[in-house]
């Protein structure tokens, strides 16, 4: 067991808490002892949500070890369905309980409640919360939505109606879900084809059991709902469209697919698709942009996308690429290869600080950990995957997904960029007459009083056994910060291969003289 400040993914019930609280009229009871239910803040403090997830506790403790904590489940199921009274009750244990192993699913069928009852069985040791949203999901579409039609019998819903589809995967707690559904929906809207249901986020038990009349499923979030999509393929005969449409280009192919599947002509959304990332190629940002280095860790599905529009919608080189998602390891594999580089898959935050400062990127994309690890080694930063903060559920509406998901990536990845030039220019000029760091701001007139400085600059510590001079140190800090940790690296490296313990404004010039050939 390794202890840690940090994880990109909780256990697997945290997974089927997320499907169970993007839902309605579904309740969760976890068998649980007392201290796991945590995962409450999650949803109250982090998504703002303006109500508790649907989850009953069992809440056990050490001194009922010795007792019937089967009874405790019981209760706690029976009193939950008295409470709530919800359409469908899912059940489970947390990892701690999973030990006792006191089979949540026998006991919850043996009350005989008047709904449906799914029993989840979740391995906490093996599996992660990517994994426990999507078999909480797949149990519950094999559940509810019905069976396989008879042989011969006609497909569901009225002929000369306008296609329908599925739209499956967004979650509580989904980065932008909740925006990217409002952008896809819109999406299709314009281009003639209905949303039959959106699962599990705004899904009831009833709706799940309407999915078979849908002609076609979007797949957005394959991590969720891949295995979901795969078993209402094999059970209806619903084909999947499983591009994930995060960029121009590939939201364009998306259009392309569903237009196709639905028969319907997709030239009047790509004619007016209202992105401005095309813009941008023939952009003066675009010459000063193009080639920097980026490094992109964090789930596959945006991570797998983050890569494939900065290499080619941007104009980026991808240093490094890599996913906590172990189960699409593969898909990231391959894409890495593409770009030259070794795929990253690991869930220590620790490893991938490490291959950070070996890549020497000049923008980092990744999760909230990604944003305190680019902060600490002075990187521009931009987040663009779960596990993500209260900050990453705004207000607005700013979707990743579809034309507009691809103006608000532009942003996303140009911004930081843009924003690093303007500093280092204000550090180049920081002695200047208007500009150095005792000036009041002009629109306060001459006689402003002036703040205290404040050293904004951060240098990242000297290697072990190697200082450097003040001069040095000062040269140093009018490098542009989003590659001054590569040429600290590349200085230090010098010096060391020369025994010098010193480095000097000498040093520092002969170091890039010597990288620059």
């Amino acid at each position: 067991m390794q202890l840690t400040l940090w994880t990109y993914e909780g256990p697997p019930h945290i997974g089927a808490m997320r499907v169970a609280t993007a839902m309605r009229g579904l309740h969760y009871v976890l068998h649980a002892p007392q201290g796991d239910t945590y995962a409450d803040l999650l949803f109250t403090m982090i998504e703002r949500r303006d109500a508790r997830p649907p989850v009953t506790y069992t809440t056990f403790q050490a001194r009922d070890l010795g007792a019937d904590t089967a009874e405790i489940f019981k209760t706690a199921c029976a009193e939950a369905y008295d409470r709530f009274r919800p359409e469908a009750m899912i059940v489970g244990a947390s990892c701690t309980a999973e030990l006792i192993q006191d089979d949540p699913g026998g006991l919850a069928r043996a009350l005989g409640l008047p709904i449906p009852v799914i029993p989840l069985e979740l391995p906490a040791y093996q599996k992660k919360e990517n994994w426990g949203a999507s078999e909480t999901f797949y149990r519950l579409v094999r559940a509810l939505s019905g069976p396989a039609p008879a042989a011969g019998a006609p497909r569901r819903g009225a002929e000369g109606r306008r296609p329908l589809c599925n739209i499956l995967g967004p979650t509580a707690l989904g980065f932008r879900h909740r925006d990217d559904v409002t952008e896809i929906t819109g999406l299709l809207g314009r281009l003639g084809i209905g949303v039959n249901v959106v699962a599990p986020l705004g899904a009831s038990p009833a709706d799940l059991a309407r999915l078979g009349a849908a002609d076609f499923n979007v797949v957005l979030y394959p991590e969720i709902a891949r295995a979901a999509a795969q078993h209402l393929q094999r059970t209806f005969g619903q084909p999947m469209v499983e591009t994930v449409p995060i960029g121009f280009s590939a939201t364009t192919r998306f259009v392309e697919e569903v237009a196709a599947l639905a028969c319907v002509d997709p030239a009047p959304v790509l004619d007016e698709h209202g992105s401005r990332l095309p813009w941008y190629t023939r952009s003066v940002d675009s010459t000063y942009l193009t080639g920097k280095r980026v490094f992109i860790f964090g789930d596959a599905t945006h991570a797998l996308a983050a890569a494939r529009v900065a290499r080619s919608e941007l104009g980026f080189a991808v240093v490094g690429l890599g996913t906590y998602t172990r189960e699409f390891a593969r898909e990231v594999r391959t894409e890495a290869a593409l770009h030259g580089v070794e795929a990253l898959i690991t869930d220590d935050y620790l490893d991938v600080e490490a291959a950070i400062q070996a890549a020497n990127p000049e923008l980092v994309l990744g999760t909230q950990m990604e944003r305190h690890v680019a902060k600490r080694l002075g990187l521009p930063c931009a987040v663009i995957s779960a596990p993500v903060h209260v900050q990453d559920f705004p207000a607005r509406t700013s979707p990743q997904m579809g034309f507009e998901g691809a103006n608000v990536l532009f942003d996303t990845l140009v911004h930081p960029l843009m924003m690093g030039l303007e500093e280092h220019l204000l550090g180049m000029f920081h002695e200047d007459r208007e500009f150095h760091d005792g000036a009041a701001p002009s629109h306060l007139g001459p006689r402003a009083r002036v703040p205290e400085p404040v050293n904004t600059v951060t240098v990242a510590a000297p290697a072990a056994g190697i200082s450097w001079a003040a001069e040095a140190e000062k040269e140093l800090r009018k490098i542009p910060f989003f590659v001054r940790g590569k040429a600290r690296a590349n200085t230090e490296r010098f010096a060391r291969e020369r025994d010098l313990a010193l480095i000097t404004i000498e040093t520092l010039y002969d170091a890039k003289a010597h990288f620059g050939r």
